[in-house]
C-alpha cells in the first residue's frame, strides 16, 4: 500500500477487468466500485442514485449477475469479470438487444435509470429467454424509475427477449 503525496490517504493498485479490457489504477481501499469506474476508469455510464443498493442506476454485471457497485469496493472486484452499459454493444459498435429493444420501445425518458436497468435485463434475459409479462416485471422490480411508469421497460425486456431470440436463430442458420 503507498500514500498519495496530497492527501496522505493510503491507495491500493487495482488490475480491474471491464467489458474485456483489464486497467490498472490506484484507488484508496474503501473506494466504491461505482466511484472506480466512473472517476478512475471514465466509465460514466453507470450512474450513481441512492448510494444505497435501492434505486438500481449503478447496476453492473459481474460475472455476468447484476450488482449494485454502490455496495462494492473496488478492491473486491478484482478477481471478477466486470460488464458495464459501455459493454453492451455488439462487436461491432452497433447497439445490443436490450439497447436496441430500449430504443424500439421507447423504454427510456430522463435515461437516469436506463443503465442500471439495461445490464439487469441483460441478466434477466440470459437466466430466462422467453419471459412473459410478468416474469419481466419481476426481472426488473429492484430497478427505479421516476419517469416511465414501467410500461414501455416492461415492452422493452418483452422485445429485447425477441431480438436475441431472433440473434440466436440467425447464427443456427449460418452455422
Amino acid at each position: 500500500m503507498t500514500t498519495t503525496p496530497t492527501t496522505a490517504e493510503p491507495v491500493e493498485t487495482v488490475r480491474l477487468r471491464v467489458n474485456g479490457v483489464t486497467h490498472e489504477t490506484q484507488v484508496p481501499p474503501r473506494r466504491l466500485l461505482s466511484d472506480a469506474l466512473r472517476h478512475d476508469l471514465g466509465l460514466t455510464g453507470t450512474h450513481v442514485g441512492c448510494e444505497h443498493g435501492v434505486c438500481g442506476a449503478c447496476t453492473i454485471l459481474v460475472d455476468g449477475q447484476p450488482m449494485r457497485s454502490c455496495l462494492m469496493f473496488a478492491v473486491s472486484a478484482q478477481d471478477y469479470e466486470l460488464t458495464t452499459v459501455e459493454g453492451l454493444t455488439r462487436p461491432d459498435g452497433s447497439l445490443g438487444p436490450v439497447q436496441q429493444a430500449f430504443k424500439d420501445c421507447h423504454g427510456l425518458q430522463c435515461g437516469f435509470c436506463t443503465p442500471g436497468f439495461l445490464t439487469t435485463i441483460t441478466a434477466g434475459i440470459a437466466e430466462n429467454p422467453d419471459p412473459d409479462r410478468a416474469e419481466a416485471r419481476d426481472m426488473i422490480s429492484g430497478n427505479l424509475c421516476r419517469c416511465t411508469g414501467y410500461q414501455n421497460i416492461v415492452a422493452s425486456v418483452l422485445r429485447a427477449a425477441e431480438i436475441q431470440r431472433e440473434d440466436a436463430q440467425d447464427e443456427e442458420g449460418q452455422s
